[in-house]
Parts: structure tokens; sequence; C-alpha cells
């Protein structure tokens, strides 16, 4: 068995793209204003005790430097009904939160409703990984909204929706 070598940019952005993940709105309220990126690398479950979490930004982000001055940084799994928001937030130009109804804590963090999760972190360490940081951070708090929001998934450069297997009776 021979595999392809080419792991050039463009290639291995579509050959990552095979793998499906979830989509983490990661904002927080900075100087009075919100700030946010949009995260597909955002993992759970990175330790359990302490409670960590993590995901990977490019060294480019110019958002993330803001998000990441804030004390608190709230993490928004988002769901199905998050498509436009994932959109609108990840864009380059305009007010990338107009319109959207949005939840903080006193501590800052940024919270986007109809996610199926909601994380109150705060940042334990960064590791510099090639072109990118991995970021991990303790999580204080959560609400799940009792499972009301199917999540959003991103596999093939696109968006996709889970279906829950149909039982015949």
């Amino acid at each position: 068995m021979t595999l392809t070598s080419d792991l050039t940019p463009n290639t291995l952005r579509n050959v990552f793209a095979q793998h499906p993940s979830g989509i983490a709105a990661l904002c927080a309220i900075v100087d009075g204003e919100p700030q946010g990126i949009i995260a597909s690398s955002f993992t759970v479950g990175v330790s359990m005790d302490p409670p960590l979490v993590m995901f990977a930004v490019q060294n480019t982000s110019r958002t993330w430097p803001l998000v990441r001055s804030s004390g608190r940084i709230g993490v928004s799994v988002l769901s199905e009904k998050n498509e436009g928001v994932c959109r609108q937030i990840a864009s380059k130009a305009g007010d990338r939160f107009a319109g959207l109804r949005l939840d903080s804590t006193d501590a800052g963090a940024l919270f986007l409703h109809d996610a199926t999760l909601w994380l109150d972190c705060s940042i334990e360490q960064e590791i510099e990984a090639g072109d990118h940081q991995v970021v991990i951070m303790r999580v204080h708090g959560h609400e799940t909204h009792d499972n009301a929001h199917s999540p959003l998934v991103f596999h093939g450069s696109a968006f996709r929706r889970l279906e829950a297997e149909q039982l015949v009776s």
C-alpha cells in the first residue's frame, strides 16, 4: 500500500475535512464589546480532574489575542439552529454580533442562545504547535440546556446535521 505524500496546506485542508467535528464559538466581553472566534478543533474531555477542554487557533488570528485577554471565555458548542450565527461570527467584516441573542457572566464569558452546550472557561495553558497554538482551558461551569438542540457538525468543508436512527415499532 502506498499513501499519498502530498502534505501541502490545501491538500491537508481537504484531507482533514474528512474528519467530522463539532463547532464551537469562543466568546468574551472585552472592553465592553463582544469578541469571538469559531473553532472546529474544539475537544471536550481532555481531563476530568481538573476539568479541561482544548482547541487549536491559528497563529495569524487577529481576534484570538482580544478574546484571550478576557479572564473568562464562554464556549458555545453550536447547534443546527446556529449555522447562520457561525457564519456571522466567522466573517471578516461588519458587526459580527449584530442581532444575536447573547448571555454573559459577570466575569465576561459570553454565550450564544440555541447552543447545545455552554462552558465557562479560563485559559490553563497554551502550547506552540506549528502554525497554531493549542489552548487548554479549565471549565468552571456548564449548561446543557436539557439536550434541547442537536449539534451542528462540520464535515467535508460543509455544515451537516446528525440524524437520529428511527426505530420501527
